[in-house]
């Protein structure tokens, strides 16, 4: 029965991988069936971009739980549906008068980007109307954990956010909140969670000296009264907004959201990103409605179609095979500049994703978004081989019961040795 199953395994791998020489496919192979990646689920495919063919692959045509390798999907999204700046805002504006929506943007404000663009836009009018209801999008994503409520990597969406939908709080002499709005709604306690689950009332610990981000209970009436505030101009509210043709505001340049959300695999940002993508192909803005619309048109064309729920990879409803993961990459590689692409995919090593590349034994040779979950750790992107090959790939580990730190290194160990051979 054994010899049966491993049989079974063996065979597909040894043709799909005839183009490696063969001692190439046994290190990988024994690596792959060796402590600690035994008694879990894994898949790796290695496409040659210079021979136009996967030369190797472990159950390629599986699917995993992808974590954030969704955000690769979500970057492609925005590449091929957003511009070289992204929409902050869509009005009509008459004389002094402005009415408008919003299109997603999640810069305005926010604590990395400041981003003012709309604000000194809309300052410039005496009267401003927002028209709040272009959007039927709930404000977590299917399958997403109810217990992250608070934390920094689960903000509210939402079709005009503000602040990135966090409380920033941090120490100094004093207690820092921002936005200001917030401060007589935080005690300096510690709590189980940072916030009650549904009301703005947060909890800092005492003598805690890093930033915290707590996400906000976002509301219509929490927006206007934050707008309000920012602008020092009353915003009235609508239910009708039937211009027939909206003027669009661009804000901030794409490429400067894409590689933060890929550097620091922010959540909101890939959520935010899918939202603002759909704005431009209806009035109503819909996280399904981006998905749907490439998956019909700019994704139909993959072997096996993916299940796929939300822009950040929160959802365990998510699942990609790492052949599908590869056939984007591709997709992203024949559409962008190498040097560009380059940019917006983060080093990555045995420590996970880094601006500043470490193994001082060889140069930078994984660019590469990782993916983690509990029980699931995922990697797909570029690597360059020494003999200057550039492979395009996908690692995608599921439940295994090991720590990350110890997959990590196994990955990073079978990957270098890639680069030293292939």
């Amino acid at each position: 029965m054994r010899l049966k199953f491993f049989f079974f395994i063996i065979l597909p791998i040894y043709f799909v991988v005839s183009s490696c020489s063969s001692s190439r496919v046994r290190a990988i192979n024994e690596v792959l069936w060796s402590e600690p990646l035994q008694n879990s689920f894994h898949g790796l495919v290695l496409y040659d971009t210079s021979l136009n063919k996967i030369v190797y692959n472990m159950n390629g045509g599986r699917y995993f739980t992808p974590a954030s390798n969704v955000k690769i999907v979500t970057l492609f999204t925005g590449m091929t549906l957003l511009g070289d700046n992204v929409p902050t805002l869509r009005y009509v504006a008459s004389k002094d008068s402005i009415l408008f929506e919003g299109t997603g943007d999640p810069a305005w404000l926010h604590p990395y980007f400041m981003d003012s663009t709309a604000i000194h836009f809309l300052k410039k009018h005496n009267t401003i109307t927002w028209y709040p209801h272009n959007t039927v999008e709930n404000k977590f994503g299917p399958g997403w954990a109810w217990e992250d409520y608070d934390a920094y990597f689960s903000p509210e969406k939402g079709a005009l956010p503000l602040y990135g939908n966090v409380v920033t709080a941090f120490h100094t002499e004093e207690l820092n909140i921002s936005p200001q709005y917030f401060l007589e709604k935080v005690t300096v306690k510690d709590k189980p969670f940072r916030r009650k689950k549904s009301e703005n009332q947060f909890y800092i610990p005492p003598n805690r000296s890093d930033t915290l981000e707590i996400p906000f209970v976002t509301s219509e009436a929490l927006t206007q009264k934050l707008l309000e505030k920012k602008l020092g101009k009353p915003i009235a509210l609508t239910t009708h907004f039937d211009a027939e043709e909206k003027q669009t505001l661009y804000g901030k340049p794409s490429d400067s959201i894409y590689r933060r959300m890929m550097y620091e695999s922010d959540n909101f940002l890939a959520e935010q990103i899918l939202m603002m993508a759909s704005s431009t192909l209806s009035d109503t803005l819909s996280t399904k409605a981006s998905i749907d619309f490439m998956l019909e048109n700019h994704l139909a064309d993959l072997e096996e179609q993916p299940r796929w729920v939300d822009g950040s990879g929160l959802s365990r409803y998510n699942l990609f095979t790492p052949k599908s993961l590869v056939q984007i990459l591709q997709k992203l590689y024949q559409q962008m500049p190498q040097d560009r692409l380059f940019h917006l995919f983060p080093y990555w090593d045995t420590n996970g994703t880094s601006e500043v590349w470490k193994d001082a034994e060889v140069p930078a040779f994984i660019w590469a978004k990782s993916g983690s979950l509990g029980n699931n750790y995922n990697l797909s992107g570029y690597l360059k081989t020494k003999s200057g090959k550039l492979l395009i790939f996908s690692f995608m580990n599921n439940h295994f019961r090991k720590p990350s730190s110890e997959i990590r290194s196994q990955m990073y160990h079978i990957l270098k040795q890639v680069y030293q051979k292939y």
